[in-house]
């Protein structure tokens, strides 16, 4: 009876480490960082108590299988959403070059006393 109940913990531990999942994927969709990032924090404990239970639990075949199931859903979800987090950067980071590119031509039009004579390197 013990192991059954620890057995429904665990499955709905992973369930709501799963919904976290879907939810953080929602959250870096509509660009809001800092509560997926939270969320993510929150989400440690989660894995840590799943992590002991598992250790001490002695899972028949078929929960064995449901408990691999759903860590699949789960790694799957987080595949995908650290796919989007570096596409994501890829254009932070084109968006933060071409910044500084036209930041440089700004300033190297820019004549004032400090500026003349400096040059500019367009290989940059």
């Amino acid at each position: 009876m013990r192991n059954k109940q620890q057995y429904e913990q665990l499955m709905l531990q992973y369930s709501q480490i799963k919904t976290c999942s879907e939810n953080i994927s929602k959250m870096i969709d509509s660009e809001r960082f800092d509560e997926a990032i939270t969320l993510l924090k929150s989400r440690e404990a989660l894995f840590l108590n799943c992590k002991c239970i598992q250790k001490y639990l002695t899972l028949t075949v078929e929960q064995k299988n449901n408990v691999d199931e759903i860590v699949s859903q789960i790694r799957e979800l987080e595949k995908k959403n650290i796919s989007m987090l570096a596409e994501n950067m890829a254009v932070v980071k084109e968006q933060i070059s071409e910044a500084k590119r036209n930041e440089k031509l700004l300033h190297a039009y820019d004549f004032d006393e400090k500026h003349i004579g400096s040059i500019l390197n367009l290989e940059e």
